[in-house]
């Protein structure tokens, strides 16, 4: 973790020297899409995130720090694969520490309107059971998510609310499908050698979340120069809603998640990010949380060889 902040200074630099111009990643005509935090993109890509979210819960204090990479397969078609090292710090009893099961996923973006800085995909993602540590809460079963992305960009707004264009919204929803209805815990007594059973039933859920952002630079370069200088004049400042509602079992109709609201700055080969995490109820827990991330565009650091498809 202390490398990770010693470097910081240096990322930020790099990232002044940033030019202006149109990358491969997330782009709907002149819409810039970036990497947000809580709620996956709409866009497929090549990509590496860092991502580092301390957050108090009801019964403990969570630390994660996150990878993700991103490939695309084809200019439409990308795999992503992820891991999270978990460090956690119950209320009552001695901390606990480990990776979380391994994600991956397949994206297909099979829409794209320049004109209406539109962006739909399809994706499907899956949590791998048993590659996890029990210690931090890794399920022995999997977890199999087919998504539903969008992103949406206002610059096709009229001209009289011409202030509204640099405002864009990304999306996602989708089911989570547990591979295993239950687990059933058997335990013996001791002294009578009664044999108990008890069974926790794996409820589906909906994961469902929305941005609404603020392109700075849209708002300079396609709707007014207001002069804004950098880095203030590549800043996105973003609000997000990351949401998951119970489907069935016993949590049936329950939704937790929180609201962020942040500032998102970006350059040509990196981006830095940082959040707020707000429960938005007492069930999902009653402190402020924090999401930093750090971001490299693997399709401008190498655009002849890691960062462009395999498949052209």
């Amino acid at each position: 973790m202390s490398i990770l902040y010693r470097g910081i200074p240096l990322l930020t630099s790099l990232l002044f020297f940033a030019v202006s111009q149109a990358w491969a990643h997330g782009f709907a005509g002149k819409r810039f899409f970036p990497a947000t935090l809580a709620v996956d993109d709409p866009f497929i890509s090549d990509e590496l995130t860092l991502l580092t979210n301390h957050i108090r819960e009801p019964d403990q204090v969570t630390n994660e720090f996150s990878v993700a990479y991103s490939k695309r397969i084809t200019p439409n078609f990308g795999f992503e694969l992820g891991e999270t090292y978990q460090h956690l710090k119950p209320n009552e009893g001695g901390s606990k520490n480990g990776f979380g099961n391994l994600e991956v996923g397949a994206k297909y973006q099979f829409f794209i309107s320049e004109v209406h800085e539109t962006i739909l995909s399809l994706g499907l993602d899956a949590e791998l059971g048993g590659t996890g540590s029990r210690n931090v809460g890794a399920e022995s079963f999997s977890t199999l998510s087919p998504r539903f992305f969008f992103g949406k960009g206002f610059g096709d707004l009229p001209e009289s609310v011409r202030f509204l264009k640099p405002i864009a919204i990304t999306g996602v929803g989708g089911p989570n499908f547990p591979t295993r209805n239950s687990n059933v815990t058997t335990t013996v007594d001791p002294v009578t050698g009664d044999i108990n059973q008890d069974i926790q039933r794996n409820p589906t859920t909906l994961n469902w979340g929305i941005t609404f952002q603020y392109n700075l630079q849209y708002l300079q370069s396609f709707v007014q120069d207001i002069g804004l200088k950098e880095p203030f004049s590549r800043m996105i400042p973003v609000v997000e809603l990351a949401l998951s509602t119970c489907l069935n079992a016993n949590c049936k109709g329950q939704t937790t998640g929180t609201a962020n609201p942040g500032v998102i700055w970006f350059g040509k080969y990196l981006q830095l990010g940082l959040e707020a995490q707000i429960p938005i109820n007492q069930r999902t827990g009653n402190h402020v949380g924090v999401l930093f991330q750090m971001h490299f565009f693997i399709d401008d650091l190498y655009p002849q060889s890691l960062g462009r498809p395999i498949f052209r």
